[in-house]
């Protein structure tokens, strides 16, 4: 899918719920306030680079698709948001990442020490937002996907620059890391809507498997995109020494050399190798495999909400399901 379609199929799929998207963008706008200027700037940095806001989309959609009317999904998408963002600023200070979004990171413009502690801020900003919609059941999900979100940072940091890792381990970083926001916002959006016990579970799988698909393409990406769609270094995974799904298909399946160029790659972050991996894991299937496994979760996703009555809301969370597998950044 080339950029100019993921363009027209994100207005596509944003068309429902253009309204509640123009409200959560003036949730965001009140929220980031501070009396402090530099958290001001490097929030108001942070989130106008703007990006897909999924996890916010996955809240709105999914509320929708549940029959909701009220409003509160709006401040509750915004809570996504912040958590996320948060997430962005710190991970870019651990990754060493310059770039993101095709724009300088804040901690490359800012400094580590400001991203860090505005990261802090809009994570504590989420969980007065929280309280002020004042539900026990979704300040419990929210508060769980956070701790699990932290975990999954500190799994991925034990495993950088180990080439044992398995497709197991792998895949338990994607879930604790990735995926859990997604599962998070779309559960949380069946909740607010009222919805019964079993339709906030299919949301909760259907954020679990989208988040998952989406975490899986954007490996593939990391070595097969094109850097100004992707808006990030091409290569970033392998200089940071990171064991991606492609990189683990061919510690198993690829030749004797092959293996040992991967190992040695993963340990010493070596990108001067990249054109060698790269050729190594497209003709070794890796990719492939990689994107298989992206869209046998994409169809879990989307099987999982097959009995929520049919809408455009509907329609739009089964087209999200296709694009997080088909898009090019």
């Amino acid at each position: 899918m080339s950029s100019a379609t993921d363009t027209s199929t994100q207005t596509t799929i944003l068309a429902p719920i253009a309204p509640d998207m123009e409200a959560v963008n003036g949730v965001i706008r009140r929220q980031l306030h501070s009396d402090v200027s530099l958290v001001n700037q490097i929030a108001q940095y942070i989130i106008s680079a703007g990006g897909k806001r999924l996890r916010p989309v996955l809240v709105l959609l999914m509320a929708r698709a549940c029959a909701y009317e009220g409003d509160a999904h709006h401040k509750l998408a915004a809570v996504v948001e912040f958590i996320h963002t948060a997430t962005l600023l710190h991970d870019d200070v651990v990754d060493e990442s310059d770039l993101r979004r095709g724009r300088q990171t804040a901690n490359a413009l800012f400094g580590n020490g400001a991203s860090v502690l505005v990261g802090d801020f809009l994570h504590s900003r989420a969980f007065q937002m929280m309280v002020d919609v004042g539900d026990i059941r979704i300040m419990r999900i929210l508060a769980d996907a956070t701790n699990v979100i932290a975990e999954g940072e500190v799994l991925q940091l034990l495993n950088m620059h180990d080439p044992d890792v398995s497709e197991a381990q792998y895949l338990q970083v994607i879930r604790s890391k990735t995926a859990k926001l997604f599962e998070a916002a779309a559960q949380i959006g069946a909740l607010v809507a009222g919805a019964s016990e079993a339709d906030c579970e299919a949301a909760a799988e259907y954020g679990r498997s989208l988040g998952t698909a989406f975490q899986l393409i954007d490996d593939v990406l990391d070595y097969s995109g094109n850097q100004e769609e992707i808006g990030k270094t091409v290569g970033d995974d392998l200089r940071e020494g990171k064991p991606t799904l492609p990189l683990i298909y061919l510690m198993q399946h690829g030749s004797e050399a092959q293996k040992e160029l991967v190992r040695t790659c993963i340990l010493q972050g070596d990108v001067q190798n990249f054109d060698a991996i790269l050729a190594a894991i497209t003709s070794g299937g890796a990719l492939a495999y990689t994107r298989r496994q992206a869209e046998a979760a994409a169809q879990v996703a989307s099987a999982a909400i097959a009995n929520l009555a049919d809408s455009p809301f509907k329609q739009a969370l089964l087209q999200l399901a296709h694009f997080a597998v088909d898009r090019s950044h």
